[in-house]
């Protein structure tokens, strides 16, 4: 998708009053939000690259936060999928709440379109909660872990 298809895109939602959009396509993934009509606050992000191994997402989220988790880092789904918390059965699992992670450290594996994506950290931290089960359907932006940075 060129840069002009997508701001055109982009524009008949925003003037249609949708608030959310989502498209894909064989080698990127576009999710679109709006808040208050304002500009969007996702951008394109190619998800899936069918010739190598598969895309590490950085993901970079902001929570909404309860009392009790200011000062925790959430991470976020970064899109829809189902949530592993290990490589394969019978197999150990990457995190478990109380674990000290490392920034780039595999927490979990999703699995979009057969494709199974892992999510690293990105801040380092002591994993205070995972927010699914194991072989959970999540949706795009709901949270996964909950981190008390160092």
């Amino acid at each position: 998708m060129n840069l002009d298809t997508l701001r055109e895109i982009v524009k008949v939602a925003k003037d249609e009053g949708v608030a959310e959009l989502k498209v894909e396509g064989k080698d990127y993934k576009v999710s679109v939000s709006f808040v208050s009509g304002s500009a969007p606050t996702h951008h394109a992000q190619p998800m899936v690259n069918y010739h190598s191994a598969p895309v590490t997402p950085s993901v970079s989220m902001t929570a909404k936060m309860t009392n009790s988790d200011v000062g925790l880092h959430v991470i976020k789904s970064p899109f829809v999928g189902t949530f592993y918390t290990s490589p394969g059965p019978g197999k150990a699992i990457y995190v478990k709440v109380g674990d000290k992670v490392k920034v780039g450290q595999t927490l979990c594996v999703l699995e979009a379109m057969k494709i199974m994506n892992e999510i690293d950290a990105d801040v380092a931290g002591e994993i205070v909660e995972i927010s699914v089960d194991n072989e959970s359907l999540v949706e795009f932006g709901q949270s996964l872990f909950k981190i008390k940075p160092n």
